[in-house]
């Protein structure tokens, strides 16, 4: 899956001041990230707030990004869920035309043991047209996927990668070192991106990389080449950044930052709330930190 190694943008879905999904703005970021160079796009992540979106919004957003896409990058699609049952049916009836892979949480709230995650995940790999990346994110879903259910997931033929965002590098660690040679492991995490890649990581599915899309795939193409020294200045430059933009919940963070680069308005849908003003004052000088 080589489509997969590198930079892959977790695209928000940007809102009007009534809610209303803003197409126009989401056309400005796409065209924005493909020339910064974003290797590819994930759609309907947590990023985007695809649990506030309405079946009919999920399918506009996605023939929306299809289209201005126009097939120049690969396409990543979030299909999860805690009903595995109702996850399986979801991608029996998906239409995988111009998509790449799945991206696919791990079970949140019920709160699964291993042998339940690897249940799930079997029955939505052999059910899915597409392969499947792993998610695995504790701090929204409740429960961690450890190394030893991500190595047990990686022998499945159908299953090519895993979002790592425990923050857990012990963990990353033992599955870099122990995963199959073609399985990807790509960081969930901004701010880690640069340790992981050092240590063998694929690349990053990223929010940051909206705001600095040069520097921030820059730093992974320059890491995936070998130049540490070039990709630890560019960490560096959007460290500060990469942890500002989750102070106050997140997409707000991100939208307020591109809000001052004047590509969306702030809007996220209830329960989210747009951040408080300390952080966005924050927020607001370091969306000019790494131009």
């Amino acid at each position: 899956m080589k489509e997969l190694i590198g930079t892959g943008t977790a695209l928000i879905t940007p809102f009007n001041g009534d809610h209303s999904i803003d197409f126009d703005a989401l056309s400005r970021i796409i065209e924005q990230q493909i020339a910064g160079g974003t290797n590819y796009f994930v759609m309907l992540g947590t990023t985007g707030e695809s649990v506030t979106l309405t079946k009919e919004e999920k399918a506009a957003v996605v023939s929306h990004i299809k289209t201005v896409n126009a097939g120049r990058l690969p396409l990543v699609l979030g299909v999860g869920g805690n009903n595995t049952a109702e996850v399986v049916e979801q991608l029996k009836n998906l239409n995988p035309e111009g998509l790449t892979a799945i991206l696919s949480v791990s079970p949140y709230y019920n709160k699964p043991n291993q042998q339940g995650i690897i249940y799930h995940y079997t029955e939505v790999a052999n059910a899915s047209p597409l392969p499947i990346i792993l998610y695995n994110v504790p701090g929204r879903t409740g429960s961690n996927m450890t190394a030893a259910t991500q190595l047990e997931l990686a022998k499945h033929p159908n299953i090519v990668a895993t979002k790592e965002a425990s923050g857990n590098m012990e963990q990353v660690m033992t599955i870099l070192k122990e995963k199959p040679a073609d399985f990807l492991v790509i960081s969930g995490d901004d701010a880690l991106t640069f340790p992981i890649l050092a240590c063998g990581g694929s690349g990053v599915i990223s929010v940051i990389n909206h705001i600095f899309p040069k520097t921030f795939s820059g730093m992974v193409k320059s890491a995936l080449h070998g130049d540490f020294a070039a990709a630890k200045t560019a960490h560096e430059l959007v460290l500060e950044s990469s942890i500002a933009i989750f102070a106050d919940g997140s997409p707000g963070g991100i939208k307020t930052m591109l809000h001052e680069k004047q590509l969306c308005g702030t809007a996220v849908r209830p329960p989210l709330f747009q951040v408080n003003p300390q952080v966005e004052s924050n927020l607001r000088k370091l969306a000019h930190v790494a131009e």
